[in-house]
């Protein structure tokens, strides 16, 4: 008998699976792969139910005999391991990604042999609906909350970008890019004080209260399913953060990043240029201790940003403070620093994972920006956040944009420069 190899990333079987299944069944002998979490993540979306579950879901269904883990999106080691007769695919070859994947097919039946048949897409409104439901799931926020734990057990580094509103969040969530074979997309998103205040035109001193903080949250939660990291300033005062701890958990949010200064804060760019005040160890763990015991879930996250580097206060001061945080309950520890190298950032990695292999490390490479994520990553940091590189572009494209048309008196010049609004609105999706 001829041997069907089909794969499916997916959380639910319809009416559109069980057409694969039925037309693979025409063919031979059908193994199905389910596609792993880690390879999920960077070609689709996260997955709702875990591997396990969807394996079960897959092996419930009539006529399939063999169920196996296809742990890269691409199919080299199918055919390499399974040497199948025929591949079966739907024929949704539309988007890049998926062109990229019909791409590897191709090349590898050439090389192996076997058939890529492809089955007519089944779209209606019953599947539509199923889609819409999955995605809804993953915006809830019992689901989103817990989704960065997770996901610091699944990839290498967890990709983080700043996000500042609705459309930025619809930017994060669905930019994917293809290299070659390797597909890619951001993990999460990071809501941060300096940009959240930058786009009110307002200071980067927690003048934004948190009110209008939480509106920003909103309106990214609303139409995103991607884990948000909060940045909670300097949490302030630990009466007034214990509430927020509660408010970011129940809004959904997966984790707050603090700083361990106090007073009015400054924003860290300007390091020793103007007077910031480090918070004392013991007064710095003692709010982290009482936002952990204010949550209720064991999802939630409270990292503790470290200020010692960029105040010059040295690498013991820096290790000595990160080894105590995490003793007070820290779940995490940031470290940054506004030199132009790496070299302090990965050395405070080296020194802290000596010691702690396990708790997350969180990088902001926005002044030593020739790092690469591997790089951090065979240091040990676990999530890696691209601060405010959205709002840095948007800036001097608007600027642009609003010059040309003063100077020109009309819109025609700078328009080959500008996305079409239509381009722009296929991002919001219509119920």
């Amino acid at each position: 008998m001829k041997t069907v190899y089909t794969c499916f990333c997916t959380d639910v079987i319809h009416e559109g699976h069980l057409n694969i299944i039925n037309e693979s069944l025409k063919l031979g002998e059908v193994t199905v792969g389910v596609l792993a979490d880690a390879a999920s993540i960077r070609y689709n979306r996260f997955p709702s139910v875990s591997l396990e579950e969807r394996i079960a879901l897959v092996k419930n269904i009539h006529g399939v005999s063999r169920v196996v883990v296809q742990e890269d999106i691409m199919y080299d080691k199918v055919f390499e391991t399974l040497r199948p007769d025929y591949i079966v695919h739907g024929s949704n070859w539309t988007d890049e990604p998926m062109r990229a994947i019909h791409k590897n097919i191709l090349k590898l039946t050439e090389k192996y042999g076997g058939e890529l048949v492809e089955i007519p897409y089944t779209f209606n409104e019953k599947i539509q609906r199923k889609d819409r439901q999955m995605i809804e799931k993953l915006a809830m926020p019992e689901f989103r909350r817990g989704r960065l734990r997770k996901l610091l057990n699944m990839v290498p580094i967890v990709k983080t970008i700043e996000v500042h509103s609705g459309l930025t969040g619809l930017i994060a969530e669905k930019t994917i890019v293809v290299d070659g074979e390797a597909i890619d997309q951001f993990d999460a998103m990071w809501i941060s004080s300096l940009c959240d205040s930058t786009e009110k035109g307002k200071p980067d001193i927690e003048l934004v209260d948190m009110t209008s903080r939480f509106r920003t949250i909103e309106d990214v939660m609303e139409v995103t399913t991607k884990p948000i990291i909060f940045d909670g300033d300097t949490g302030g005062l630990t009466e007034h953060f214990v509430y927020t701890v509660r408010s970011l958990e129940r809004m959904g949010v997966s984790a707050v990043i603090i700083e361990d200064k106090t007073g009015l804060k400054k924003n860290s760019l300007f390091g020793t240029e103007v007077e910031q005040t480090q918070a004392g160890i013991e007064e710095f763990s003692a709010k982290i201790a009482a936002g952990k015991r204010a949550q209720l879930s064991d999802d939630f996250m409270i990292i503790a940003r470290i200020e010692s580097l960029i105040l010059e206060r040295g690498m013991e001061d820096a290790l000595e403070r990160a080894f105590a945080f995490v003793g007070a309950g820290a779940d995490g520890i940031m470290i940054h620093s506004r030199r132009k190298e790496p070299d302090e950032v990965l050395e405070f990695c080296d020194r802290f994972r000596e010691k702690d292999k396990t708790t997350p490390l969180v990088v902001v490479p926005s002044s030593f920006n020739s790092v690469t994520e591997e790089e951090l990553a065979g240091h040990g940091v676990n999530i890696c956040i691209y601060a405010n590189q959205l709002l840095r572009a948007a800036f001097p494209a608007m600027e642009n944009a609003a010059k040309s048309i003063l100077r020109h008196h009309r819109a025609k010049e700078i328009d080959s420069e500008l996305m079409p609004i239509k381009q722009i609105i296929t991002l919001i999706e219509e119920l």
